[in-house]
């Protein structure tokens, strides 16, 4: 459980980091698991609903840059880990007593050429009817400075939601000319192997390129309160709470004020969040070794 300091930290500051939250057999079998579905990508050529797969993939040499929400259906294994007791009893205490699942994935961020992720919000992929909405972390490896931990901008969840357009069409990152944010004063989320992260889903945040000898992989989990609607609607209301991780689903949604802009146009490049930034046009983050950024 979080004391009440915890809980006030995230409210002020949008995250927090719960050390060691997983560990032994367990964290043991979420990292072998992950090994044993990324050497599957062996025989796969091109991105499907399971493997986002790195610019430099090959069949022969499989570099695979995110699990897409298809691990949660087919592994058992990952779907009980979105209601793992440890994390649950945490949300409650963030959410409410009625918390479903959004949808989550695992980022790879593979030794030496795991690729960065822009600064974003994740509210502009999926805006709410109130913003009770926020993602986990679980960090697969000991993350530190050099293995591209996640980089957050303490308290921007109170903040606009930024323009994550490119040519007049969304791209999933922020248009940084467009803002007066200070991102010497991003916050890097560290911590040994099963340390959870926790960011709210208006928080400015993004991750570096990887430049270390050591993989840094993240199960994020999506959560928000259950009486939290996506604005962009529910396509299939059994599967929708299909994904309740606790307490009872409703009809009736609470709506609260929040800066929304829709995720529309979609981006040309539409998928995963590394597809739709393809469209930016603008790179903050060095992309591979040795080639310079632009801010």
């Amino acid at each position: 459980m979080l004391t009440d300091r915890q809980i006030e930290d995230y409210r002020r500051d949008g995250y927090l980091v719960i050390p060691r939250l997983i560990y032994g057999e367990q964290l043991a079998e979420l990292r072998a698991l992950t090994d044993r579905i990324v050497a599957e990508a062996r025989g796969v050529e091109a991105n499907d609903d399971l493997y986002d797969l790195e610019p430099s993939h090959s069949p022969a040499l499989p570099r695979v840059r995110r699990l897409k929400p298809a691990i949660f259906k087919r592994y058992a294994f990952f779907h009980a880990l979105v209601r793992e007791p440890r994390i649950v009893a945490i949300l409650q205490q963030l959410l409410g007593p009625s918390v479903r699942q959004y949808g989550g994935k695992l980022n790879m961020k593979s030794a030496a050429y795991g690729s960065p992720v822009e600064w974003h919000q994740d509210w502009a992929f999926y805006p709410h009817t109130n913003d009770d909405v926020l993602a986990t972390g679980i960090y697969l490896d000991d993350c530190d400075h050099d293995n591209g931990p996640l980089l957050v901008l303490p308290g921007t969840h109170h903040g606009p939601t930024y323009d994550h357009h490119a040519d007049g069409r969304f791209c999933g990152a922020m248009n940084l000319a467009d803002c007066d944010l200070d991102f010497s004063k991003a916050v890097p989320l560290m911590g040994p192997a099963g340390s959870m992260t926790i960011h709210h889903a208006r928080l400015v945040h993004g991750s570096a390129l990887n430049r270390s000898n050591r993989q840094r992989r993240l199960l994020l989990h999506e959560y928000t309160a259950a009486d939290a609607f996506p604005l962009m609607g529910v396509a299939d209301f059994d599967e929708f709470n299909s994904r309740m991780v606790v307490g009872e689903p409703t009809v009736e949604p609470r709506i609260r004020p929040a800066p929304v802009r829709l995720p529309l146009p979609p981006a040309n490049h539409q998928g995963s969040i590394y597809e739709n930034q393809r469209g930016t046009g603008r790179r903050f983050f060095e992309t591979f070794a040795g080639q310079s950024h632009a801010h």
